[in-house]
């Protein structure tokens, strides 16, 4: 069945720059009739998070999960910026405990990550052109997340979200299923991620309150800014 679910992800930081330079395949298909679902409702982009670890120990070593995008339409679609949102079970997870990075053209990239006045650390994919899908392709992102030592064991939900970007605006093209995963020291038990699977399956898409939106994706230190919307989004 399909849901409505609400959006309503608070303004993040965003910059347009990124020092090797625009590639062709990120400046081409700027138009606005590219990259368009053929039903409406549907996302263009089917974004899913792969290879994911259930546990991750604080003051540990990042550990590795990839992002798939896949585009189902005709065109190629490009200038696209993964949105990764992270919501612990306790809203006691700081951006400051998170490290998080994403590779692209070779490089490990920096993810700056903001909380919101909901509680929830967005960590928005940008200081590069963004990634390009040819129609019918699937792109992996590669993503390491780590926490810092210190951080307080809990239960964590993330879900992708991915905007195209258009000049001064942007667009809601994609939106994973929920990653659940624990925090927790080397010598605790499996207890927590149990509970974290019990929270993706009772409430974290309503924590998340990630559906299909557009909002406003500003460059050269402007905001990206997604207003609450109620949209088709896949359901379970």
């Amino acid at each position: 069945m399909r849901l409505r679910r609400p959006l309503a992800l608070a303004a993040t930081t965003l910059t347009a720059t990124t020092l090797a330079g625009p590639t062709p395949e990120a400046t081409a298909d700027t138009g606005t009739q590219a990259c368009a679902a053929a039903n409406r409702g549907d996302f263009p982009i089917e974004t899913r998070i792969d290879d994911g670890p259930t546990t991750y120990h604080p003051g540990a070593a990042p550990r590795r999960f990839s992002l798939d995008l896949t585009n189902t339409t005709d065109a190629r679609c490009a200038d696209l910026h993964p949105v990764l949102v992270l919501v612990d079970r306790t809203r006691k997870l700081t951006p400051k405990r998170i490290r998080l990075e994403f590779r692209d053209a070779g490089r490990w990239r920096p993810v700056t990550v903001e909380r919101t006045d909901r509680d929830e650390n967005i960590g928005v994919f940008d200081d590069f052109p963004g990634f390009s899908v040819g129609a019918g392709d699937t792109v992996t992102v590669d993503v390491r997340l780590a926490f810092a030592d210190g951080t307080p064991s809990d239960r964590v939900v993330a879900n992708a979200a991915l905007v195209r970007r258009k000049d001064d605006d942007g667009e809601w093209v994609g939106e994973s299923d929920d990653y659940p995963f624990t925090v927790e020291e080397a010598d605790q038990g499996p207890t927590l991620a149990d509970e974290a699977g019990e929270l993706a399956r009772t409430g974290p898409r309503a924590l998340l309150g990630l559906g299909a939106a557009a909002g406003a994706f500003f460059l050269a230190g402007a905001a990206l800014v997604v207003g609450a919307r109620r949209l088709r989004v896949g359901g379970r």
